[in-house]
C-alpha cells in the first residue's frame, strides 16, 4: 500500500514538474542543441570527420545538428554568434585562422559550450580546444611505407606547415626510416586546406623525381598517384574504396570519442574549457591505422608482422610515439 502511494505521489509531482518547465525533468527530456561552423565543404577529410561523428549522434537522437560549410574567415565570426543567438547549447568547428574573433564570441555566451580545433590553449570558461593528434597511426602508416617503396623515395604534400599538419608528418618520417633507413623524403606545402587540383600538381612534380609512394595529406594527391601507377598513403580519411590499387593504408581520425564526451558533458552541465586533443589518440579509440583490405597480401608479410608489433606497444604503452611540431624537410637529393 505504502509503495503504491509512494508512486502515485511521485508521478503526480513528475506530471506537475513538467508542467511547470522545471528545468531538470525538461533538460531530460530535450534534444541538445548542437551546430557547427566549417570554413571548408564537409567533404574536407578533417572536417569531415567532425561532420560525421556528429551526425551519428544526430542518428541516435542525442541532439538536433545544424552545420554551415564554406564559410569565409571573414563571416565566421558572425555565423558563429548567430548560431549562439538562436540558443544552441554546443557550438564546434575549426578556428585556425579566426582565433581571435572565435573566442571574442564564447566570452560574449559563457553559457554556451564551444569546442574549437585550434593550436592554442582553452580558454575558461566555456572554449575547449581539439586537435587531431593522430600521430601514432602516421607512424604506423609510415613503416607500412617503408616497406613498400621500391625507389627508396617518398613524396609528401600537405597543406600548411602547420603544428597539425607538421607532426603527422614528421611520425610518418619516423616509421618509414623504422622499416627502411634508406627512404628519401620530398616534401612540399600547397599552403590551402582545400585545392586538389594544387596538390594533384604537387605530387606529379615529385613523382617525375622518382618517388613511388606518396603521403596524401591532401586531397589530388591520391589521384595524382593513380593517375601514375604509383602508391598512395592516405590521412584522416580511408579512401581505399575509391583508390583500390592506389591507396595501401591510411591513419584514421575518429573524432567520436571527444564528440560524445562533449555533448555528455554539456547534457549534464559539467562542460568546462579543456584539452580534447587527447582523445584522439589510440587508447581513447580516437585514430587506427585503417584495414590494409585490397593490399592485405601485397604488403610484405615481414612488414605487417613489424606494423602489429609496435601497434600492440603503442597501445600498451611500451612505445611512444614522438610529438615533433617542427616543419619537416625534403631530404631527397
Amino acid at each position: 500500500m505504502f509503495l503504491r502511494r509512494h508512486l502515485i505521489i511521485r508521478s503526480v509531482a513528475i506530471a506537475a514538474a513538467l508542467a511547470a518547465g522545471a528545468p531538470g525533468v525538461a533538460l531530460a527530456q530535450a534534444k541538445l542543441k548542437v551546430a557547427a561552423v566549417y570554413t571548408v565543404p564537409f567533404e574536407q577529410q578533417w572536417v569531415g570527420r567532425i561532420h560525421k561523428a556528429l551526425k551519428a549522434a544526430e542518428a541516435r537522437g542525442e541532439i538536433e545538428y545544424k552545420a554551415t560549410e564554406n564559410v569565409a574567415n571573414a563571416d565566421y565570426e558572425r555565423v558563429m554568434r548567430e548560431y549562439a543567438q538562436a540558443g544552441n547549447q554546443l557550438i564546434l568547428g575549426e578556428v585556425f585562422g579566426v582565433e581571435a574573433a572565435a573566442r571574442k564570441v564564447a566570452k560574449d555566451f559563457t553559457k554556451t559550450a564551444f569546442l574549437m580545433g585550434s593550436s592554442l590553449k582553452p580558454q575558461a570558461p566555456n572554449f575547449s580546444v581539439f586537435d587531431n593528434y593522430i600521430q601514432e597511426p602516421a607512424y604506423l602508416s609510415g613503416m607500412v611505407a617503408g616497406g613498400m617503396t621500391k625507389t627508396n623515395k617518398i613524396g609528401m604534400v600537405g597543406g600548411f606547415p602547420i603544428p597539425e599538419v607538421n607532426r603527422l608528418m614528421n611520425a610518418f618520417m619516423a616509421g618509414a626510416k623504422e622499416t627502411n633507413p634508406k627512404v628519401e623524403f620530398s616534401v612540399s606545402f600547397i599552403n590551402s586546406w582545400f585545392d586538389p587540383p594544387k596538390a594533384k600538381e604537387a605530387a606529379f612534380a615529385m613523382i617525375d623525381k622518382g618517388a613511388d609512394v606518396m603521403y596524401a595529406e591532401r586531397f589530388g594527391v591520391s589521384d595524382a598517384a593513380k593517375e601514375k601507377g604509383k602508391l598512395a598513403i592516405g590521412n584522416v580519411i580511408n579512401t581505399q574504396d575509391k583508390y583500390p590499387d592506389t591507396v595501401v593504408a591510411s591513419a584514421l581520425w575518429n573524432f567520436e570519442p571527444s564528440a560524445d564526451r562533449a555533448i555528455k558533458l554539456v547534457k549534464e552541465g559539467k562542460f568546462v574549457a579543456e584539452d580534447y586533443g587527447p582523445y584522439s589518440m589510440m587508447k581513447h579509440k580516437g585514430s587506427e591505422l585503417a584495414p590494409l583490405g585490397t593490399f592485405e597480401k601485397k604488403v610484405p608479410a615481414d612488414i605487417v608482422a613489424k606494423v602489429k608489433a609496435r601497434e600492440a606497444e603503442i597501445l600498451s604503452g611500451k612505445f611512444t610515439v614522438k610529438v615533433d611540431d617542427g616543419q619537416p624537410k625534403s631530404t631527397a637529393k
